[in-house]
């Protein structure tokens, strides 16, 4: 017999009913972290009882909210990721570029750009606003179109791999998966178990580091930006490899800074 919590379940405890219990089961499946959950730990961590809870996952799961990857176990669903976008649509992108700017001037120039998640079946990226100075995509040698189809990936470069870090574990094993653009650079990650090992590094220190991942040539720093309790995007600082052969601490910091920053944005 499956053991439920004797805790209240009714609009008494500060919340208005229904609505007040779909929202605690969301905050603790943010609490709890990536990955999927049981439905007892879900249960505990929403204060609510175990069938309860159950009604409102699956009801989750058919709206997008939630998603059931394996028997008895649930994780945040890719709507949660849409309603983080329409959060980042009311925000200033003066404030944001202010931010990008700083991080600019904090790490001898380097490039500092904003990527935001675009949720979907296949989740990609887009950079949403961007202090480069008087750079342009020809100092990568390649063309506008190439640049752009290595950064539309999450499989590949550190602000992909820092957003995916914070997605469904089913979003992930899909990306570990997907074909590397052939436009890569020499340092991608090829294998699916180091790929899987680097996102749980992320999680773990907060950024990413990717040695000419994307391009040759160029390497980079990235930290996620969260609006509320979902991934939103990722701050990236990119720097010459001849100028950044390693990640200086202070860089590392500065880009945290920065994203944090970005993420108070949304959550004000």
């Amino acid at each position: 017999m499956t053991a439920t919590r004797s805790g209240p379940t009714t609009a008494g405890q500060g919340g208005t009913g229904h609505a007040d219990r779909v929202f605690r089961v969301q905050e603790a499946l943010s609490r709890l972290g990536p990955g999927a959950h049981r439905l007892s730990a879900i249960a505990r961590a929403a204060d609510l009882d175990d069938s309860t809870t159950s009604r409102i996952l699956q009801s989750g799961v058919y709206r997008g909210h939630f998603e059931r990857p394996s028997r008895g176990r649930y994780q945040l669903g890719g709507r949660v990721a849409e309603l983080a976008l329409h959060a980042y649509a009311r925000h200033d992108s003066d404030s944001v570029l202010a931010v990008l700017q700083q991080l600019r001037a904090r790490t001898d120039g380097g490039m500092a750009l904003h990527y935001t998640l675009t949720p979907g079946v296949q989740p990609g990226r887009q950079c949403a606003e961007m202090a480069v100075g008087d750079s342009d995509l020809e100092e990568f040698g390649m063309s506008p179109r190439e640049v752009l189809a290595i950064t539309r990936s999450l499989r590949v470069g550190a602000s992909g791999r820092t957003i995916l870090a914070y997605l469904p574990e089913a979003v992930q094993c899909r990306a570990q998966h997907e074909p590397i653009p052939p436009q890569a650079g020499r340092g991608a990650i090829h294998n699916p178990v180091a790929l899987a090992a680097s996102l749980a590094a992320i999680r773990d220190h907060g950024y990413a580091l990717g040695y000419e991942e994307c391009m040759d040539g160029w390497n980079t720093i990235a930290a996620p930006t969260f609006a509320g309790v979902a991934i939103q995007g990722a701050v990236l600082l990119l720097r010459p490899a001849r100028l950044m052969p390693r990640a200086p601490r202070p860089y590392i910091t500065a880009t945290k800074t920065a994203a944090a920053a970005i993420s108070r944005m949304h959550a004000s």
